[in-house]
């Protein structure tokens, strides 16, 4: 059996709104086993995105607990929650947040220069993964020089070229049109396969959704299959 990479029991999330208060997040269960691939669908404010955040320990829980790699993050101080991040998980957002005034060779070896990998090793890995989603030619080229499918793979080998266990993708192609995002979707799952780690993506396209192992619909709080 494979290992978890990420779970999470009876995971509630609510926020205050003046008197009132509003349940995002209605006791959630999820296990999600190293190299698998799930999409998690559902209306805007849903909470699909406070559910990533909870899982990638960006947020805390109301109640319940999230855990990567059989650790609550919970019982970590925000310094070891770093630290955990930056080691097991790759983050890619619909808005690519690369460094405008780096190059995209660079913008991909950052997280490995933040490791404290040699530079030479860093950028070698970088020149790798961007030639692997198909940017040979652009690695020199800042992000003001590419267009926005470009800027979104430079995303992605950054977010992967630390190898890590799990890719936690939030809208990563709600950006771009169809027919681009068609083609990113394709050549992250492509490279996601190579590095074998799991991905669990928020979309609100269906037709990517369907490219996943499984697929999580998100409604009133609660997940349904």
């Amino acid at each position: 059996m494979n290992k978890m990479v990420l779970t999470c029991q009876k995971l509630m999330k609510h926020y205050k709104d003046g008197s009132s208060t509003v349940e995002v997040l209605r006791g959630i269960d999820l296990s999600i086993e190293a190299g698998e691939r799930i999409a998690i669908v559902g209306p805007s404010g849903s909470g699909k995105s406070t559910l990533l955040h909870l899982l990638g320990g960006l947020d805390k829980p109301s109640s319940g607990s999230a855990s990567l790699m059989g650790v609550d993050w919970q019982t970590l101080s925000e310094k070891q929650r770093c630290m955990r991040r930056n080691r097991h998980l790759g983050f890619v957002y619909q808005f690519h947040h690369l460094l405008p005034e780096f190059t995209a060779l660079e913008n991909v070896a950052m997280p490995l220069l933040i490791a404290k990998i040699s530079r030479a090793k860093a950028f070698e890995e970088a020149k790798h993964f961007l030639s692997a989603i198909g940017l040979s030619k652009r690695l020199q080229h800042k992000p003001s020089q590419l267009s926005g499918g470009e800027r979104q793979r430079v995303a992605i080998a950054r977010a992967l070229v630390t190898k890590p266990d799990c890719l936690l993708a939030d809208e990563p192609t709600g950006n771009l049109d169809h027919s681009t995002a068609l083609a990113v979707f394709s050549q992250m799952l492509e490279i996601n396969q190579q590095v074998n780690c799991a991905l669990v993506i928020v979309t609100h396209d269906r037709e990517l959704a369907a490219r996943m192992d499984r697929c999580l619909a998100l409604v009133d709080g609660q997940i349904s299959s």
